[in-house]
Formats: structure tokens, C-alpha cells, sequence
């Protein structure tokens, strides 16, 4: 069996309709942290990657909505730069909230 990697995603959304939008974040709540608001923040190994875009897939309308997933290694994130204020937490590539 392969291993099943867990990667840290920055995943983002634009939705046009209010109660679409509205679904989708209460989506993204459950798997990761809100870092701005069209924009989250989460740890996600390969199959709860794909229950969690099958889940999205349903909620949005694909003519319509976008849902960007972007994978990003350790060593990107620690080029990460954040002007402004930054959420409380600490995120760890190597757990995850299940």
C-alpha cells in the first residue's frame, strides 16, 4: 500500500451565490483554519483531500464558483510572509485534526 502524505494546502474560493458561500465555509471550518475570509488553511493527507473536494464538488456550481486547492511544502511556508495580523494558532505538517 502507498503512503498517504500529509501536506499542508492553502485553499481559497470565490462563490457567487451567499448561501453557496455560506456552505462552503462551513465546509472548509470543519478541516481547516480560517486565515482571511475566501481563505483557508489546512492539513490534509491524500484521501481526506479527496472526500473534502468530492464534498465541495457537491455544495458548489461549477460554471459559477471556484475552489483552488495549492499544496505547499514546509520549506515554501517558511517563505511565507504575513503583513498585518496573524491568527493564533500553530500549524504542524505532521498531525492533523480529524
Amino acid at each position: 500500500m502507498s503512503p498517504n502524505p500529509i501536506t499542508f494546502h492553502l485553499i481559497c474560493y470565490d462563490i457567487v451565490s451567499d448561501s453557496r458561500r455560506a456552505r462552503v465555509a462551513k465546509i472548509l471550518e470543519r478541516y481547516g483554519w480560517r486565515v482571511q475570509k475566501s481563505v483557508f488553511e489546512a492539513v490534509l493527507d491524500r484521501d481526506r483531500r479527496q472526500f473534502l473536494e468530492r464534498l465541495l464538488l457537491k455544495t458548489i456550481n461549477p460554471k459559477e464558483d471556484q475552489v483552488r486547492f495549492y499544496p505547499l511544502s514546509k520549506r515554501n511556508r517558511s517563505k511565507v510572509k504575513i503583513l498585518g495580523t496573524q491568527p493564533e494558532f500553530a500549524i504542524d505538517d505532521n498531525s492533523f485534526v480529524v
